[in-house]
């Protein structure tokens, strides 16, 4: 039986390992032919903000690791709109497409789905 998860990310880019082992999470239940749906608040809009320079850090460059979801079918990608104007950022400055919510729409985005996974 296919469940509808979501997986919430609010942390930066390079804050630990947090985001390169939830796109494990999510690449493992893609694998499982889940509906897979991402939404990022806060700082996490830069996971996929365009020209990141990962050179100096211990970690993978997040725009690269979310590259990868178009191909196990995992397309469904939100943003909040107010995170994005708040850190100066529109989705035409993102490396892959993406659909936006607004901040009082949050709770009725979240209630659709059966498994919800907050980071």
């Amino acid at each position: 039986m296919m469940k509808k998860y979501l997986f919430v990310l609010r942390k930066s880019s390079y804050s630990g390992l947090y985001v390169q082992e939830t796109i494990d999470i999510i690449l493992t239940t893609a694998a499982f032919e889940q509906d897979v749906t991402i939404l990022l608040l806060d700082d996490a809009v830069f996971h996929l903000k365009n020209h990141q320079n990962a050179i100096n850090s211990a970690y993978k460059n997040t725009a690269t690791l979310f590259s990868i979801l178009p191909t196990m079918d995992v397309d469904a990608i939100f943003v909040e709109t107010q995170s994005l104007l708040e850190r100066g950022l529109s989705a035409d400055m993102l490396t892959l497409p993406v659909k936006e919510v607004s901040r009082e729409d949050i709770t009725p985005f979240m209630s659709q789905f059966d498994i919800v996974f907050a980071g």
